[in-house]
């Protein structure tokens, strides 16, 4: 992605990385490609759950009422509502979760179980020993507030850009 290596044609008004940034670009990939499969290994391993499965449930635990628009937490998750539905109705056959229509409207909800919030509850103290052995053990306090800035100034920059039409299809 940069423009030094011999062999890339330097085309113009292409905007190359510099060393700097082309190092810090590798770094965040690896993380980003790297930690999901770490989460998913953990949860499938001590809670049979993907860490998709269980950032629905722990959505949903921490909602008043335990519920919430299909919708809205299709846009929390950052997924399809095709993708979150085809999970919902398999956390319906497990118990864990119920879709309750919502008067006046298409929508639907989907509402935590009894059953799904003991699910989170046997799968959280796990699931956060492994982020803490995973990201914070080897942070300082300031350094965990360095990576919440950066990842805020980060998130900000990713949906101003995508709205402005940048990886979108």
């Amino acid at each position: 992605m940069s423009g030094n290596d011999e062999g890339t044609s330097a085309e113009p008004g292409t905007r190359w990385l510099d060393a700097e940034q082309q190092e810090a670009w590798l770094t965040l990939i690896a993380l980003v490609t790297r930690l999901p499969a770490a989460l998913d290994t953990q949860l499938q391993r001590d809670s049979s759950l993907t860490h998709f499965e269980y950032f629905v449930l722990a959505s949903l635990s921490g909602e008043a009422n335990r519920r919430l628009q299909l919708s809205l937490l299709a846009q929390r998750a950052n997924a399809s509502l095709s993708r979150l539905s085809h999970v919902v109705t398999k956390m319906e056959k497990a118990g864990w979760v119920r879709r309750e229509s919502i008067p006046g409207s298409r929508g639907s909800d989907a509402v935590l179980t009894d059953e799904g919030m003991a699910k989170v509850v046997e799968a959280a103290p796990p699931h956060v020993e492994s982020v803490r052995s995973l990201i914070f053990d080897g942070l300082s306090a300031d350094q965990v507030r360095q990576l919440s800035e950066l990842s805020g100034a980060m998130l900000t920059q990713l949906d101003k850009s995508i709205a402005a039409g940048t990886g979108k299809a």
